[in-house]
């Protein structure tokens, strides 16, 4: 068999309750040319059944691991596509030919890296709104000097350039991930599509602060202290005013 031209990666731990939705949107893409990999870390809700009854899926792995930056290195080295997409659980491809807009972006320029917009949903599958920060129509290492700019689900990478996800970072190696990714790129690609509908969850106080303490260290490494410091003045400054003015 050849290798397919997407694998996708859904990471899963207890997730008989988000998990349907991201399936039911793969099952539906209309282009079919992807395996797609359940990593899971030794669930005990019903997610494996759920998994394993999807045709869609090509393969589950479940067993405990060490985190989820871990789980999505194991499905890292288990992937045998051309490019690699992160779907989490609870999240979902927006349209049903999703796929297809990606390979025809693909087909088009052969990009190291092919990115989309986000939207962000309820639990209900209910539009809330598009993600507050938008994919620059040019996208470089520089991008995300601003923040993540592009959710990593959005964000399509050849699997021969991607690196391992830097196990020392808890809650933000994907922001990391996605800076290497982004050093290696020759082509980037934008797909000026709505790729990706994001489960608006939330996140606790505590994993939101720490997230932000490790997404400053990684600006800081990639961008410089100062610099880094000196745009995080300003985005204080902005916050306030529009907080002031009534405009957050």
């Amino acid at each position: 068999m050849g290798r397919p031209l997407f694998s996708i990666i859904t990471i899963t731990f207890n997730a008989a309750g988000t998990l349907p939705a991201t399936l039911r949107s793969v099952e539906r893409q209309t282009f079919t040319d992807y395996e797609y990999l359940i990593v899971d870390g030794a669930s005990t809700d019903g997610t494996i059944a759920i998994a394993q009854h999807s045709a869609a899926v090509s393969s589950v792995t479940s067993e405990p691991d060490k985190g989820l930056y871990d789980a999505m290195n194991k499905g890292l080295r288990k992937a045998r596509g051309c490019y690699l997409v992160f779907l989490n659980a609870g999240d979902a491809f927006h349209e049903p030919d999703t796929l297809q807009k990606i390979a025809d972006s693909i087909e088009k320029t052969d990009p190291d890296i092919v990115y989309g917009e986000t939207a962000l949903v309820d639990s209900e599958r209910r539009f809330i709104s598009m993600r507050r920060l938008q994919a620059p129509e040019r996208l470089s290492v520089k991008s995300f000097r601003m923040g993540m700019l592009v959710c990593h689900q959005a964000f399509i990478v050849r699997r021969e350039i991607a690196p391992e996800y830097d196990l020392r970072y808890r809650f933000s190696a994907d922001f990391d991930w996605c800076i290497r990714c982004m050093q290696m790129a020759k082509t980037i690609t934008h797909t000026h599509e709505v790729l990706i509908d994001y489960l608006n969850e939330g996140v606790t106080t505590a994993n939101r602060k720490a997230s932000l303490r490790e997404r400053y260290e990684i600006m800081c490494r990639y961008y410089g202290t100062l610099p880094t410091f000196l745009r995080h003045l300003w985005f204080a400054v902005r916050f306030a005013f529009a907080r002031f003015s009534g405009r957050e």
